[in-house]
């Protein structure tokens, strides 16, 4: 089961993801009864441990989510603590750095996760994530939010399908949904059974608010941010009118690769965004991203 980094959760998804807790998720795909790692899991045995910790840290050159580039299309690092009970929740803690951002450290998330395997094609998870932001990058970056989620799992064998609803709280509310499929397998263990290479290729599409702007001579089509709420846009003139609808904002591409061991996993995840609007004041996102991330079991 795979946790989305939700606007890409999208990735969700990811939505990216939050970025460390896809780390602690266990693959439905592959048994209810013992879970093993998906491309952003770590391997585990047979059940699940009472207490976990897990750290990370990484690197990537973009960070999407819901739709938008919340690192104003800047590389970022980020480093993260999760901790695990009976394999099922979680709570973690993230600091993120931006390239060329002061202060050092430009934004922190939390999140609370629960998942549960409820057989061998069905699971559920649960989220409540929270972006915290300092004061003096409000302006040049986005306003503090919350977002929360549910995700539906289910296993077609050939196929893995998420269907996720969530709400963006951050003073008025917008919904998203958002599909994926993918398709998890990994190669036979080696190092004496102690670590393998695991895929985990999907496709995800992002539903969300859509604004649209229409004048006598052009219609664009926006998306609203955290920075940037559909509030500041209810003021239609008599040369411009807005009026909003749900439908599809993005569609992500990606290609997890990932090599586990007991102890560790180092993930690439190559990725393509196509984003469906067209603003020209906050531009979509278009083309290849790639994040790099390595995770350590503590215990």
């Amino acid at each position: 089961m795979r946790i989305n980094n939700p606007g890409s959760i999208s990735h969700i998804g990811l939505t990216w993801l939050v970025i460390l807790l896809s780390v602690c998720k266990t693959s439905e795909q592959e048994s209810a009864k013992n879970p093993v790692r998906t491309n952003d899991t770590l391997k585990t045995e047979t059940g699940s441990p009472r207490h976990s910790l897990f750290a990370g840290a990484g690197y990537g050159s973009n960070m999407i989510y819901l739709g938008s580039t919340i690192s104003q299309d800047r590389p970022y690092g980020y480093a993260s603590l999760a901790y695990g009970f009976r394999g099922e929740l979680y709570a973690s803690y993230s600091t993120v750095h931006l390239s060329d951002v002061s202060p050092f450290l430009s934004f922190h998330i939390g999140s609370l996760t629960y998942n549960h395997v409820f057989n061998s094609w069905f699971d559920i998870s649960a989220g409540l994530y929270r972006y915290q932001v300092p004061a003096s990058l409000t302006d040049t970056l986005f306003s503090s939010f919350t977002y929360a989620d549910l995700t539906l799992g289910f296993d077609w064998r050939l196929i893995y399908s998420k269907i996720s609803a969530g709400g963006l709280f951050a003073g008025e509310t917008q919904a998203y949904f958002q599909l994926r499929n993918s398709r998890y397998f990994k190669t036979p263990d080696f190092f004496k059974g102690r670590a393998n290479i695991s895929f985990d290729p999907y496709v995800d599409l992002l539903f969300g608010t859509l604004i649209e702007s229409t004048t006598s001579t052009e219609r664009m089509v926006m998306i609203p941010t955290p920075s940037r709420q559909w509030g500041r846009f209810w003021h239609s003139t008599s040369t411009t009118s807005y009026s909003k609808k749900q439908g599809l904002m993005e569609v992500d591409f990606g290609l997890p690769v990932a090599f586990n061991t007991d102890h560790m996993t180092i993930e690439a995840e190559p990725g393509y965004l196509l984003p469906v609007h067209a603003d020209p004041d906050y531009p979509g996102s278009k083309g290849f991203i790639f994040q790099l991330s390595v995770f350590f079991r503590i215990f």
